[in-house]
């Protein structure tokens, strides 16, 4: 587990690479999602082939998914989750950890069999670990961001300082 609320349990450069045999082997039940930057470019609205073909795995390997997502765009969100063919939570509110227990009650996992993969430290990472999952931190799919995003973005540079990413 994390010393720290701020550090993730993984950290790999981008979702898709995520290695699904392992989180299979490790215990790994649920996988829960930031959508923005995590699954779907914040520049686009649906998701890279990658990411689909990537969720068609966890799925093969009996997993359940949830996105969990602070977008209140709630139409916008319900229709990436049936893209991505997932549950969903909107107006999450991370990094407090209650729509992270919402998702896990949704799918029926408890949190020691489940991981939240993320683009953000300060909302996704946090969230998850206050939750008791296992968290990975990806690189965003895309600079554009929304301003408080960006700010926290510079926050995020220092925590992350010399942090190496499975994949780059």
């Amino acid at each position: 587990m994390p010393r720290s609320p701020f550090e993730a349990t993984a950290y790999v450069a981008s979702v898709d690479l995520v290695d699904v045999g392992r989180l299979a082997s490790e215990g790994v039940r649920c996988v829960l999602l930031d959508r923005d930057n995590t699954c779907v470019p914040r520049d686009a609205k649906v998701a890279p082939p990658q990411v689909l073909d990537w969720l068609g795995r966890v799925r093969e390997a009996g997993m359940a998914t949830c996105v969990v997502s602070n977008n209140f765009h709630s139409a916008e969100v319900e229709r990436s989750a049936r893209e991505l063919g997932c549950e969903v939570v909107h107006h999450a509110m991370k990094p407090l950890p209650f729509a992270v227990h919402a998702a896990l009650r949704k799918v029926g996992v408890p949190a020691e069999q489940a991981v939240l993969v993320g683009d953000q430290v300060f909302t996704d990472v946090v969230a998850g670990n206050l939750a008791g999952v296992r968290t990975v931190l990806v690189r965003p799919q895309s600079t554009q961001d929304l301003w408080y995003t960006q700010l926290l973005r510079v926050a995020e540079r220092a925590v992350l300082r010399g942090r190496r990413f499975r994949g780059e």
